[in-house]
């Protein structure tokens, strides 16, 4: 059985059945581990290099492919039939869509400028030595506005549960909430933005009615959303 071998595969790579488990309960949990984002997250990536063959065996069982940048440090699960950067479609798969986390209005809306915003500071060269590009609240209100006609939750509360959520897909990166309040506020993209949102994904702003209308699944790039929807630690 694979799982005898999987057993016996980690005996000799030094990693208990339990570390494994572990690993895999995280991934399924969040979808996404980024080695800068916590210490934990450090081990667990560290971890993932060592025994990932096994954990690609184990999540193919179930129809789940993993991305896995190693520029850049993180892994991403991808649910069946999902669009996988720089791998071939699976167009057996069935439609996972029981896996997907769907996405409000709000968050499709910011994802999406948050990779125009990207691309933008990649071709004028402002991206750090970590791959990350800083922006403003208010560059990024901007950016809502003359792209989609939208504007930032007005109330606080909702403007930092979408970043909060943001987070949670280790889309970007803030020191405190607090920041959130004020258009003085910079946070960081991840370079992980790029494979999160394709570039079929910026064609569907040609008709931005589809954003408006809250119509997140004829987006195809955003299908890569973590696999529930449980906040992140």
């Amino acid at each position: 059985m694979l799982s005898n071998l999987i057993e016996q595969k980690l005996v000799a790579d030094n990693v208990s059945v339990d570390e494994f488990r572990e690993l895999i309960i995280r991934l399924m949990n969040y979808g996404v581990l980024c080695r800068d984002e916590s210490q934990t997250e450090q081990l667990l990536y560290d971890r993932y290099l060592r025994i990932s063959p096994w954990i690609h065996d184990y999540l193919s069982l179930m129809g789940v492919r993993v991305y896995h940048d190693d520029r850049f440090a993180f892994v991403r699960l991808y649910p069946p039939a999902s669009r996988v950067p720089g791998m071939d479609d699976d167009n057996d798969a069935a439609f996972g869509g029981s896996l997907r986390a769907r996405l409000s209005q709000n968050e499709v809306a910011m994802i999406l400028v948050l990779r125009i915003q990207y691309d933008k500071a990649l071709r004028e060269g402002q991206v750090d030595d970590e791959g990350y590009v800083a922006e403003s609240m208010e560059s990024l209100s901007i950016a809502l506005k003359n792209t989609l006609s939208r504007g930032l939750p007005e109330k606080i509360t909702e403007r930092r549960r979408l970043f909060q959520r943001l987070r949670q897909l280790r889309l970007v990166h803030y020191r405190s909430e607090d920041e959130l309040d004020n258009g003085e506020a910079w946070i960081k993209i991840h370079p992980m933005i790029v494979s999160f949102v394709n570039e079929e994904s910026l064609q569907a702003l040609e008709n931005p009615s589809h954003v408006a209308a809250g119509d997140e699944e004829s987006i195809e790039g955003l299908n890569s959303a973590p696999m529930n929807k449980e906040e992140s630690a």
